[in-house]
């Protein structure tokens, strides 16, 4: 008989298991937490949508629609996408459920995205990210409120040191399209010396020569015009707002004029929160105001400010999470005493108190168990015990061992 193979993952993806799990969990826990105080709502959006919502919100020529989505038809014939990012999805669900009537609406996600990329530390094909949006607000308090949630989030993982805000404005759309003009035009005249890539972008995307990391594109794209001298006093004056609020809210930002959001119906606020601790992928949360983005849907203009961080580079950044061990490891010895070791094992879980047993092995080896797991506790339960309905509880710190009715465990191990 012919050797079974083992499946093997697909390329770009992973299994989270241990210590990573653990930096998953608290990152995601953690952010639950901070989007409650900050009065964002849950959401959950398919996994899947209809091909259209991010060819139209993304833009066809963009890399994520052209190279990266996970597209496919289905067996009724229809085009479906694999969700890349969270944004488009979001807006389609605001407008296919009347959300209109709740605005201004903050929403906040989180969960698996997908991509198909070249794998690398922290980025994946399968990947997770946090998503906040606040949609049907066009003032710039939402801008702040949402940088002032990014700003907690990050603190409160305790994952700030080292990373900075950098913000820019983009402007308002006669700003930004004066801006594109003169871009194009400077690009232009340095077409033959970019690369291949960044020549592709000034066809469809100028503003991305801004942001490329290849050597022979810096120069040019270090001499090109600054939006500064394209701003409308509208413009100005909604940046200013921005940057004061920052400043009341006690939020460090730095002047980036060189940061960008490529896609069209982005406006005004851009930034990004980057750190110099992960090389190369040093941005950890990003985003940006998309005032455009609700009529490339279909809907009715809708001005919304968002931002999106990745779980896993997120997690990479925390320090080596504590693991609390469970409260107690029950150790059952003779006939009957492991049947009454899980009826009391469900009274203490209802009470909030975690434990596990250690069922296998002689009683050095269940002992090493309990210590391995870092139990506070181990509750040994034999048939003596169990006559005189006892339990013997050893406190694994100071090595003390008692007698405790069995009526009194929920006390005994609260304490």
């Amino acid at each position: 008989m012919a050797k079974i193979q083992t499946p093997q993952p697909v390329r770009g993806t992973q299994d989270i298991f241990g210590e990573d799990q653990e930096r998953f969990q608290h990152v995601v826990e953690t952010f639950e937490r901070v989007r409650r105080l900050y009065g964002f709502k849950g959401v959950e959006m398919p996994v899947f949508e209809p091909t259209a919502v991010f060819a139209r919100s993304l833009g066809e020529t963009t890399d994520v629609v052209s190279k990266e989505m996970y597209s496919f038809e289905d067996r009724g014939g229809d085009s479906l996408t694999l969700r890349p990012e969270f944004t488009a999805g979001i807006c389609r669900a605001f407008l296919s459920n009347g959300w209109q009537q709740h605005v201004p609406l903050k929403l906040a996600a989180h969960g698996p995205l997908f991509r198909y990329e070249r794998p690398q530390k922290g980025r994946y094909r399968q990947f997770h990210q946090l998503d906040a949006e606040i949609i049907g607000a066009g003032e710039a308090a939402a801008d702040v409120d949402l940088l002032c949630f990014a700003d907690q989030l990050l603190k409160d993982l305790g994952i700030d040191d080292g990373v900075t805000l950098q913000l820019n404005t983009l402007g308002d759309g006669e700003s930004r399209d004066a801006w594109r003009d003169a871009l194009v035009e400077h690009f232009q005249a340095h077409k033959a010396e970019l690369s291949e890539d960044s020549q592709d972008r000034l066809e469809r995307n100028p503003l991305r020569i801004l942001d490329s990391k290849e050597r022979q594109d810096r120069p040019i794209a270090d001499a090109a015009p600054d939006i500064d001298a394209y701003l409308s006093n509208e413009a100005k004056e909604f940046f200013a707002q921005v940057t004061e609020g920052l400043d009341a809210c006690g939020v460090a930002w730095e002047r980036n004029s060189r940061l960008v959001r490529g896609l069209d119906y982005y406006r005004h606020t851009a930034f990004e929160f980057v750190t110099d601790r992960l090389g190369a992928q040093g941005t950890v949360l990003a985003g940006g105001r998309y005032d455009g983005l609700m009529e490339s849907l279909g809907g009715p203009h809708t001005p919304a400010v968002g931002w999106a961080a990745g779980i896993e580079r997120l997690g990479m950044l925390l320090d080596e999470p504590e693991a609390p061990g469970p409260d107690a490891i029950f150790i059952p010895l003779g006939d009957g005493c492991e049947a009454a070791a899980m009826k009391l094992m469900g009274e203490l879980r209802r009470s909030g108190i975690t434990c596990d047993m250690a069922y296998k092995g002689n009683m050095k080896k269940r002992m090493q168990k309990a210590n391995a797991a870092g139990a506070a506790h181990v509750v040994i339960i034999g048939e003596n015990e169990l006559a005189n309905g006892v339990a013997a509880v050893k406190n694994l710190a100071t090595g003390d061992q008692r007698e405790i009715v069995l009526d009194g465990l929920v006390e005994a191990l609260s304490a």
